[in-house]
């Protein structure tokens, strides 16, 4: 059965005993961060867009581990540049890689690398449907709300999902609900909040809205979670 790591932010790991899945490695600079970067080990690194709080230390750790970087394909491209190794997809395109497939779905929101120089955009923004250990997680990634979630839902039936609850950037408590209802998962990780002040949210409001079904679960930076 897969194990669902949560390291604070929109950073996560997924391991099945045999490979690591890491999402959106923002650890260096994160006040939330439960572990350094220098510990991560991860096999496979997903990245849902280019965003500093989402790409974080994604290459340093892809060169150290040898970890391919599963991204778009202007972000994978980035990311290669500066020395990492690649995979890259397409919005709605899946892939089987050894530990299991990943299909990648829309997001709405951006991605762009911002630095000196100004700003390079990186793509689409996107989110992951990650079939692995006998389960389907849906990582919604930074994204506001979107009626085809429903189809989501319908087409893949993702026992969990892991949708942003912050509000400003993404969505808020009640879009994510919203989110729920048409993904219909088994189990609900909410993420994306408290990291900074103007996304400060109360994760346990969304539980009570969320209800006894589907199971909505909080995790805080370092624990775990058997899925």
């Amino acid at each position: 059965m897969p194990t669902l790591t949560y390291l604070g932010h929109a950073c996560l790991t997924l391991a099945d005993g045999s490979h690591t899945l890491l999402f959106d490695p923002f650890l260096t600079g994160n006040p939330q961060a439960s572990i350094p970067a220098s510990d991560i080990h991860a096999d496979y690194i997903l990245l849902t867009h280019g965003h500093a709080d989402h790409l974080g230390d994604a290459i340093p750790i892809a060169r150290r581990c040898k970890a391919t970087i599963i991204t778009t394909y202007e972000l994978a491209a980035y990311c290669e540049r500066h020395g990492a190794t690649v995979h890259g997809m397409g919005i709605g395109g899946s892939y089987a890689f050894p530990f299991g497939r990943v299909k990648v779905t829309q997001a709405l929101h951006g991605s762009a690398i911002v630095g000196d120089r100004g700003i390079e955009y990186t793509g689409n923004p996107c989110g992951f449907l990650v079939h692995i250990g006998g389960k389907t997680i849906y990582n919604a990634g930074d994204t506001g709300l979107f009626g085809d979630m429903a189809l989501i839902g319908r087409l893949y039936k993702p026992y969990a999902a892991i949708l942003p609850i912050g509000d400003n950037y993404t969505m808020g408590i009640d879009d994510a609900v919203e989110a729920v209802k048409m993904l219909a998962p088994k189990l609900v990780i909410p993420i994306h909040y408290n990291t900074f002040p103007v996304i400060m949210q109360d994760p346990y409001v969304f539980v009570k809205k969320v209800g006894k079904t589907p199971r909505c679960v909080v995790l805080k930076p370092g624990e775990a979670f058997t899925i």
